[in-house]
């Protein structure tokens, strides 16, 4: 991906829409799909590639409204069933065209509350942009209309004109509903709930709100202002938020219930037991979880070593072992953290690496090198400090239960590469903590809490959602989870 300065993206798009708009309106199909796809304007990959301040910059409002009149604005509307949330896509796109974003802010909230997150960090390209005729008629997804960048671009523009409004409350019900776990699904529980009239608590473990969206996903994806934000709308609807609260150990749910009085509990408590590989070196000094990691840089600052309490350890050169949005995550903070070689080790191929396509042409961009068709086989030490690893080799062969081709370990493949530090990206299980301290609840063999398709759980008045349910998944998955079990905990309580 070659790089384009943001100023010549916006020159590009203001030539473009002035072409645009000389053309007989309305636009026929065959002239939208004519229509140049908008680059996302981004940061230099080499400037950026050593600070934590957002990698992508945002459309120009000429990009935006270019890009909206790309929209065939199609009846059956394919995207919205692509979309968890069902947001009515053409119709918040039509009124970006029409430069009316006040109006395409509104028609996102009607069932997102999180546009400016979504528009970040979720995968349109498996979603909402995956079934977009546009796409189909290039014949390739990443030419599809770019409905998320369009989605960040009128979030943004609502916030910096200062415009965002709490959604409207119901009268008050004299009804109580906990929420556990202040990640997205959590979020939007609360908030549908608490437009009904109820009152809301939200319980966090951690002694900051957001869940995965402020421990897990990088400041340089994610700004946590945009987070706080959004917290900040519950708030002003009158959520009561609490912090350094863990459910299980501070107050059981059967507690929350029996004790506090709540009339429904709501568990999206995540997905945050991270996996090892159990091979040999794994108890080193400089071995992380990517949660770990992640959650030292972007909870407790540990790039600001000036002011951080829990530094991490500053390492020269590191391996990353995975091939996810978390992997990625994990390789580029490495870099921002003073790393001069970082190295990402993956068992297939890229073809069959489950990030996002953007994330690892932003990795790539920024000096991350990729090791394709490789392993961990042990963790190499001194004096107990990490001081390489042994990898092997691995071809491809037949198709797992995933769908993805099994990679086959390669014979007397073995060599070692030096590394001071290795970060472990290879997936997340189920904390058990809720599960072990609430009888009766049912779980499957992987520990996510099992529920039926509106949330309910084996225990009357307990709902659950998000990554506790479905295993880790994305933001916009976990919301649209919230959502059902919010409509469900709503109908429970009219009665």
């Amino acid at each position: 991906m070659s790089f384009h300065t943001p100023e010549s993206l916006q020159e590009a798009a203001r030539a473009e829409w002035a072409r645009i708009q000389a053309l007989p309106q309305p636009l026929k199909p065959r002239e939208r799909l004519a229509i140049p796809m908008q680059e996302m304007p981004t940061q230099d990959p080499l400037a950026r590639a050593r600070n934590m301040q957002e990698v992508a910059t945002g459309y120009f409002e000429e990009q935006a409204r270019v890009e909206a009149a790309r929209c065939l604005q199609c009846k059956n509307a394919p995207c919205v069933q692509g979309c968890p949330v069902r947001i009515q896509i053409p119709r918040f796109i039509a009124a970006i065209a029409e430069g009316d974003m006040a109006k395409a802010i509104a028609v996102i909230k009607e069932t997102s509350l999180l546009p400016a997150v979504c528009g970040r960090v979720c995968p349109q390209e498996t979603q909402c942009q995956e079934p977009c005729t546009v796409g189909k008629s290039l014949k390739s997804v990443e030419k599809a209309v770019s409905i998320g960048r369009l989605e960040r671009y009128v979030a943004d523009w609502e916030r910096a004109k200062g415009a965002a409004a709490a959604p409207v409350v119901a009268p008050a019900t004299g009804k109580k509903v906990a929420v556990v776990g202040s990640g997205p699904a959590g979020i939007t529980v609360a908030a549908d709930v608490r437009r009904a009239g109820h009152d809301v608590v939200l319980f966090e473990a951690f002694h900051k709100a957001g869940g995965v969206l402020v421990y897990g996903i990088p400041e340089f994806r994610l700004p946590k202002a945009i987070v706080r934000a959004e917290l900040d709308t519950l708030k002003r609807m009158g959520v009561e938020i609490r912090t350094n609260f863990v459910v299980g150990r501070t107050r059981k749910i059967s507690g929350l219930i029996e004790k506090d009085g709540f009339d429904a509990v709501f568990v999206g408590s995540g997905a945050g037991l991270p996996k090892f590989m159990n091979i040999e070196g794994e108890n080193l000094v400089g071995v992380y979880s990517a949660n770990e990691y992640l959650t030292r840089s972007n909870l407790m600052k540990a790039y600001d070593t000036a002011h951080a309490v829990t530094p991490i350890h500053a390492a020269q050169r590191v391996a990353v072992l995975g091939g996810g949005n978390v992997a990625m995550d994990a390789a580029r903070t490495a870099l921002r953290l003073g790393a001069q070689e970082v190295h990402l080790i993956y068992r297939r191929t890229e073809v069959e690496m489950p990030a996002r396509v953007e994330e690892v042409a932003h990795a790539k961009e920024e000096g991350v090198q990729f090791h394709m068709l490789q392993n961990a086989k042990r963790i190499l030490g001194e004096n107990g400090k990490v001081t390489g690893i042994e990898c092997l080799r691995y071809e491809l062969g037949e198709p797992d239960a995933s769908g993805r081709r099994r990679p086959v370990e390669v014979k007397g493949s073995e060599f070692t590469l030096p590394m001071d530090a290795v970060i472990v990206a290879i997936g997340n299980e189920s904390n058990p903590l809720i599960e072990q301290t609430t009888p009766g609840l049912a779980v499957d063999k992987y520990g996510h809490i099992v529920t039926d398709e509106n949330g309910r759980t084996s225990l009357p008045k307990v709902f659950a959602g998000g990554d506790i349910v479905l295993g880790a998944a994305t933001v916009i998955l976990a919301m649209g989870e919230g959502r059902k079990a919010a409509a469900a905990i709503n109908e429970m309580l009219k009665g």
